[in-house]
């Protein structure tokens, strides 16, 4: 589980760094937007960069617990840092109660459609597989 979350990870990192540096395939689908088609949420270059390197320390500790990557993490870091992923993914599989999330209200916009069929599944997914690595 630690290399598909890894993968995951990984993935989802480099697809926030293509933003970063321009592209824009994706992107329409990845921001919430209000019925009108309003973006609720706009982020910068600097929090897309800040949210890709998060996700990509993420791939890092995971590949780490795999144990195909021998680096000895700080106990603080061992004991809980994957319960904290485990944690923001699943608040984020919740959801704001409007925009994002299982029980989102607003469901008729191109982002809310793909937070139902694909995000809002993926972060679930990732918060179970991180949960099940830190138990087993």
């Amino acid at each position: 589980m630690e290399i598909i979350l890894t993968i995951t990870f990984l993935m989802i990192s480099i697809l926030h760094f293509y933003w970063v540096f321009g592209g824009t395939k994706g992107l329409s689908k990845a921001l919430p937007t209000d019925q009108k088609g309003n973006r609720v949420l706009n982020p910068g270059k600097t929090e897309t960069a800040i949210v890709a390197t998060g996700l990509l320390l993420f791939a890092s500790y995971y590949v780490i617990k795999s144990g195909l990557l021998q680096i000895e993490l700080p106990d603080i870091v061992a004991d809980y840092f994957g319960w904290g992923i485990s944690t923001v993914f699943m608040l984020r599989a919740i959801g704001d109660f409007k925009y994002v999330g299982f029980f989102k209200t607003v469901r008729n916009t191109e982002f809310g459609r793909a937070d139902t069929k694909y995000f809002s599944n993926l972060c679930l997914a990732i918060s179970i597989m991180g949960v099940l690595v830190e138990i087993i």
